[in-house]
């Protein structure tokens, strides 16, 4: 039985309400919300985050149309959501939150306790990504303790567990619509799912009905482009409001002129990674990994691939995570050294690699720039390119590649290398420990075992860390309230503002 919040005091104050909003003369008229057009390159492989890989679904459900109990300010620090307060027991294993009383579904159903523990336990059950399903290891269970309130105790301690649940992973959807999630998303948020026109649109629309602050857009257009430069072309011939994230980032001289355009540069979380099948036979072998981190000259390959945007990083943390240390020239630049360590390995000749990359614009431009350099080095790479479903179904799911290219933009993620059967098939037990020992440490445990890790790492040259990807939004000079820094995975269209 769904509660009744209106008590006895509320109902005469709403009464006082309508009768002063009636004897007011004249009735001021609330304008009708704009539209808001934003381009995009990543498109989401499917509309259920919690089933489907990739970053292109809470990119622009999560904030917008999910919500989640907590979520991160600009600052990496939590602030209320739907759960109003939270308590955290001094053993540092119960988590006891309390609802907003006004938090409701957009089908206009309140939200009760027991909605969140159902969403728990889905995120956390067979059905969902691999990647969601292990934010929820620590937790032991999760209980409804009254319809305000929700228990969820840990097996040990989790410095991630919190920070984790303000993504994807702790979304709380309508019971009412989770057989269908798949095609209509039904959420909490300021906005409602319209349609998904596959290759070309997304459409949302504002909830009048928000239980939260209103929304300031009425329908919001995510128009997907394969071609990025076609994308920067509707911007300049006012077709956009908004540019997401501009992937050509050698364009951005188009968009100088500040009676039309403004330029918001910052950071991201995303770390663009050429992965290593550690399955593969001859990737199993420190040294050609060496080989293959000094044969490539990734200075050069931003300058060339990505416009000069983007620092170089040295292994899986930015440079806004606690526990950073600048890596970067762990393995400089030296094609005769890789040559040297090539040799040594038995590979002076003949090895050959296939390189499988999304079509995702940092991708092939990369692939070729590292093709030419491995293969000075004595390397043959076959590159071939895939749209994001097909990489997401042979390359992530069937691990079907010797090297790959993609950008991880979840943030903290450095702990998928300690997942077992994650793509990049990594096995290292001291790592592993060293994860662990983080998550269930002190504060400065985990810094300093999370700075090891990210040390081990490189110096394992798991991956070759190519760069960070910048964040780049182009914005006509009507908007305002873009955050320069992409700290999670959504869009969030919730801080965006538009002059009338």
């Amino acid at each position: 039985m769904r509660r009744t919040r209106l008590s006895v005091g509320i109902v005469l104050a709403l009464i006082l309400a309508v009768v002063s909003t009636a004897c007011s003369q004249p009735q001021e008229e609330v304008p009708e919300a704009r539209p808001l057009v934003i381009g995009a390159t990543l498109e989401p492989d499917g509309l259920d985050m919690t089933t489907v890989a990739g970053a292109g679904t809470p990119f622009v459900l999560l904030r917008n149309v999910y919500e989640t109990l907590i979520e991160l300010d600009g600052e990496g620090g939590f602030k209320p959501l739907l759960a109003s307060e939270w308590t955290i027991s001094d053993d540092l294993l119960e988590y006891t939150f309390t609802l907003d009383p006004a938090a409701k579904f957009a089908s206009g159903e309140d939200m009760v306790a027991q909605d969140v523990v159902d969403s728990f336990e889905r995120s956390r059950s067979e059905a969902a990504t691999g990647s969601i399903r292990a934010k929820w290891d620590p937790v032991d269970t999760i209980e409804a303790l009254d319809e305000d309130k929700v228990l969820v105790t840990l097996s040990q301690p989790s410095n991630m567990w919190l920070y984790d649940i303000a993504g994807p992973a702790g979304i709380v959807v309508d019971p009412a619509g989770v057989d269908t999630l798949d095609t209509q998303p039904a959420g909490s948020g300021p906005f409602t799912f319209v349609a998904w026109d596959q290759g070309n649109t997304l459409k949302l629309q504002g909830n009048p009905d928000y239980w939260g602050t209103a929304t300031r857009f009425g329908e919001v257009t995510f128009q997907y482009y394969a071609d990025p430069n076609a994308m920067n072309t509707a911007m300049l011939s006012g077709q956009l409001d908004i540019i997401s994230n501009l992937t050509v980032p050698q364009s951005i001289g188009q968009f100088e002129d500040e009676e039309r355009f403004t330029i918001h540069e910052g950071t991201t979380d995303g770390e663009v990674v050429l992965g290593f099948n550690h399955r593969v036979p001859a990737l199993q072998d420190l040294r050609v990994r060496q080989a293959i981190n000094h044969a490539i000259d990734r200075e050069a390959l931003v300058d060339s691939a990505w416009g000069g945007k983007g620092p170089l990083i040295g292994s899986m943390v930015p440079p806004t995570d606690p526990w950073y240390e600048d890596l970067s020239d762990t393995y400089p630049y030296d094609p005769e050294k890789a040559k040297e360590l090539l040799a040594e390995a038995g590979y002076a000749t003949g090895l050959s690699l296939r390189l499988r990359i999304p079509t995702l614009p940092y991708g092939p431009p990369a692939a070729r720039f590292i093709q030419a350099q491995l293969g000075e080095v004595g390397i043959d790479v076959e590159v071939e390119e895939l749209d994001f479903a097909r990489w997401l179904d042979q390359v992530y799911g069937a691990h079907d590649y010797d090297m790959t290219i993609v950008s991880h933009v979840e943030g903290r993620d450095i702990g998928n290398f300690a997942q077992e059967d994650y793509y990049w098939g990594y096995s290292n037990p001291e790592f592993s420990e060293l994860i662990e020992e983080a998550d269930t440490g002190t504060e400065e445990e985990q810094v300093a075992k999370l700075q090891e890790a990210a040390r081990l790492l490189a110096e394992d040259a798991a991956a070759n860390w190519l760069f960070l990807l910048p964040n780049i939004v182009i914005t006509t000079t009507e908007i305002s309230g873009v955050q320069p820094n992409q700290t999670s995975l959504a869009f969030d269209l919730t801080t965006l503002a538009a002059r009338s």
